[in-house]
C-alpha cells in the first residue's frame, strides 16, 4: 500500500500525465505538463524507482554540480500536486516522466495506486503524434476514451485504434479496467517539422485541457512563443520551393476536409466558450469541441493567433442562401438589360445622324439597327428605299431609316423588357 505523508486532502483532484518518448512528438505533451508545474508552482511529492522501469543505456542519467558537489539525476517519473484557486478551487496531480523501458503493467499499477490514495476523479493523459497537418493551420487535438459512457457524456471519441501503442494507450486501458475515468488528448504535429520544441502544439493541448477540466490555465509567454515558432517555420518553408508546394497541398486538403459547415450546436458551444474567456470567467464545461482539432472543430481557436479568436457566425439556412442567390441573379440581369438598352439607343441615334447626313446605309445595317429593339432580333433590307421600316419590338425598325435616309430597312425582333 502506498502511503503519502505531507500531502493534504485534495479537492476534486484530476491527474494529468505526459511521458517523453514515442508518445511525445515535438515534446509537446511533456512541455504542457511542465508548463502547468511552472505556472502553478507544483511541489514534487513522489518519484518512481528508476531501477524498476528504465534501461539506463537507453535513457542515461545526467551528472551536474550543486555548489561544487556532483549530483546525479536519474531518469524517472515524478508526481507533483498543484492547487488552483478561484471560485471553484481544485487540485491537479501532475505526472511527468519518460516512457518506461520495461514492466509497463507494474508501472501503470503503481501510478493507479497513487491515484486511488489521492482520490483522483479522472485521469487525463496528454500525447502528441506526427501527422499530415500543415503548420499554418490550427493544431488538431483529438480527445478519445475507452469508456462509451464517458465518450457520450463529455462528447469525446470512443477509440477504435488498432495497432502498436505506447505507454499512453496502456495507461488509459489500465485506468478503464480499474474503473477510473480516463481521457487521452492527442495533438497532431507536422511531420516535416517534428523536432522540439513545438509551442503551438503545446498551446493547443492546454487549450483543450482547460475546456475538458473546467479550469483557466495561465499561458505566460506560450502564445507569443507559438507565433514566433510559426513565423520561423514560414520563413524556412519559403526558402525551399518543394517544401512550400507540399505545405500548400496539405493546406488545400485540410481546408477541403473542413468545408462542411459546423452544426449549430457546435457553433453555440464555441460561442459560449469565447464569451467566457472574453469576460474572464472559467474556461467552460466538459465539452470538447475540435479538433477537432478532435477532428470535430478545428476552427475553435487559432493557437498561433492567441486565445480570443471570435467564433464563426451562425450558419444560414438553405432557403436564406437560395433567396440571396436568386435576388443577386435578378439584379445582375436587370443591370445587363439596362446596358443593352442603352447601347441600342446609342446605335439608333447614330443611324439617325447618318440618315440626316445622306450617307447611304445598306439594308443589312438598317435591319440590324431595327433589331436593336430586341436581344434576339434580326433585320433585313434592300438598301434602296425611302427610309420607311417596320418592326415588331417596342420600338419600330423605322428608327434605323429616320430623317429620310436612302434606305428601306425592315427590322424584326423582340426583347424582354426588364419590367416584364
Amino acid at each position: 500500500m502506498i502511503e503519502l505523508e505531507g500531502v493534504p486532502e485534495l479537492i476534486d483532484p484530476v491527474m494529468v500525465a505526459a511521458f517523453e518518448g514515442w508518445n511525445d512528438a515535438g515534446d509537446a505533451a511533456s512541455t504542457a505538463v511542465a508548463h502547468l508545474e511552472r505556472e502553478w508552482k507544483g511541489e514534487v511529492f513522489a518519484a518512481l524507482d528508476a531501477e524498476d522501469y528504465y534501461d539506463f543505456q537507453v535513457n542515461r542519467p545526467t551528472v551536474w554540480l550543486d555548489g561544487g558537489v556532483r549530483r546525479i539525476t536519474w531518469p524517472t517519473t515524478r508526481l507533483s500536486v498543484v492547487r488552483v484557486g478561484g471560485e471553484k478551487p481544485r487540485d491537479l496531480v501532475l505526472v511527468r516522466g519518460i516512457e518506461p523501458s520495461m514492466r509497463w503493467r507494474s508501472f501503470c499499477n503503481e501510478l493507479l495506486g497513487f491515484a486511488h490514495e489521492l482520490g483522483v476523479e479522472m485521469v487525463v493523459i496528454l500525447g502528441a503524434l506526427l501527422g499530415d497537418t500543415p503548420h499554418t493551420r490550427p493544431v488538431p487535438v483529438s480527445g478519445v476514451t475507452s469508456d462509451p459512457d464517458l465518450a457520450r457524456r463529455m462528447e469525446l471519441e470512443e477509440t477504435r485504434y488498432e495497432g502498436p501503442t505506447g505507454i499512453v494507450g496502456i495507461l488509459q486501458e489500465a485506468c478503464t479496467h480499474a474503473g477510473v475515468p480516463a481521457v487521452s488528448l492527442w495533438a497532431a504535429v507536422p511531420h516535416y517539422v517534428s523536432q522540439p520544441p513545438n509551442p503551438k502544439a503545446t498551446l493547443a493541448l492546454l487549450n483543450r485541457l482547460e475546456d475538458l477540466i473546467d479550469l483557466r490555465i495561465p499561458l505566460g509567454e506560450l502564445a507569443e512563443d507559438a507565433r514566433a515558432w510559426q513565423l520561423g517555420v514560414d520563413q524556412l518553408a519559403s526558402e525551399d520551393s518543394e517544401v512550400a508546394e507540399y505545405v500548400q497541398t496539405l493546406e488545400e486538403a485540410r481546408d477541403t476536409a473542413e468545408l462542411p459547415e459546423a452544426s449549430g450546436e457546435a457553433i453555440a458551444r464555441e460561442f459560449e466558450r469565447y464569451l467566457r474567456r472574453r469576460d474572464g470567467g472559467p474556461a467552460g464545461g466538459p465539452a470538447a469541441g475540435h479538433a477537432t482539432e478532435s477532428g470535430d472543430a478545428s476552427y475553435l481557436r487559432d493557437p498561433s493567433g492567441g486565445r480570443t479568436r471570435p467564433p464563426k457566425p451562425p450558419a444560414r439556412g438553405a432557403d436564406d442562401r437560395a433567396g440571396e442567390v436568386a435576388g443577386r441573379d435578378r439584379d445582375e440581369r436587370d443591370e445587363r438589360d439596362d446596358r443593352d438598352g442603352a447601347r441600342g439607343g446609342d446605335r439608333r441615334a447614330a443611324g439617325a445622324d447618318e440618315g440626316r447626313d445622306g450617307t447611304p446605309e445598306t439594308g443589312t445595317e438598317a435591319g440590324t439597327d431595327g433589331a436593336d429593339t430586341g436581344t434576339d432580333g434580326a433585320g433585313a433590307g434592300t438598301g434602296a428605299g425611302t427610309g420607311a421600316g417596320t418592326g415588331s419590338g417596342p420600338e419600330s425598325g423605322a428608327d434605323s431609316g429616320a430623317e429620310g435616309g436612302p434606305g428601306d430597312g425592315a427590322g424584326g425582333g423582340r426583347r424582354e423588357d426588364p419590367g416584364e
